[in-house]
């Protein structure tokens, strides 16, 4: 079976983020021979403005780089107002520009999410797809995956205390693998 080297956007920036401990579940649940999870950070990006398509800032350039470097994605993410938070929608933004260098264009990628309420992530995700659509990241559309966290669900180093939503993770990142390599024979 293919290995691959699939990156990870965190949609929160917190020092406390619950989505952040769901990918390190996914991180520590991946099946290491199949897929190789890294995270490709966020938080230090500058606020994308067309003013600097002509002279990309570093940051942008090595954060558009890792994506393309990347054999799939995964966002993790929280839902703020009913939609993606504003710090993962200016990376999503960062990715795609200048006009004409979306380094998301043919990237198979995956959305997971967890919150507290009752429908989790369900409205970020529908967002999150509208979006990937239009950046021709062919997206994974089963399983959805929307978690509802408790109290202890996910350990702060990333263990997962429910055996059954450990075997639906697994489950999940096996659809990933399968999502990607599908992508890899279509293309």
């Amino acid at each position: 079976m293919t290995s691959y080297n699939v990156g990870f956007l965190v949609g929160s920036i917190s020092s406390t983020s619950i989505n952040r401990r769901l990918a390190q579940a996914l991180v520590k649940l991946a099946p290491q021979a199949q897929l190789s999870l890294t995270e490709i950070p966020i938080a230090g990006l500058p606020l994308y403005s067309a003013d600097h398509d002509a002279s990309i800032p570093a940051e942008a350039a090595d954060f558009k780089r890792a994506i393309e470097g990347a054999d799939g994605m995964v966002i993790v993410s929280p839902e703020y107002n009913r939609s993606v938070p504003g710090v993962l929608k200016n990376a999503l933004d960062t990715a795609s520009r200048p006009w004409g260098q979306n380094s998301f264009a043919g990237t198979p990628t995956a959305i997971i999410g967890t919150s507290a309420g009752a429908l989790a992530t369900a409205a970020a995700q529908q967002h999150l797809r509208l979006i990937l659509s239009f950046l021709d990241a062919p997206t994974m559309m089963q399983p959805e995956a929307y978690v509802r966290t408790v109290d202890g669900l996910i350990a702060e180093d990333g263990r997962v205390t429910d055996p059954s939503l450990a075997e639906f993770l697994l489950t999940w990142l096996r659809a990933v693998h399968a999502h990607i390599a599908k992508q890899g024979d279509a293309g």
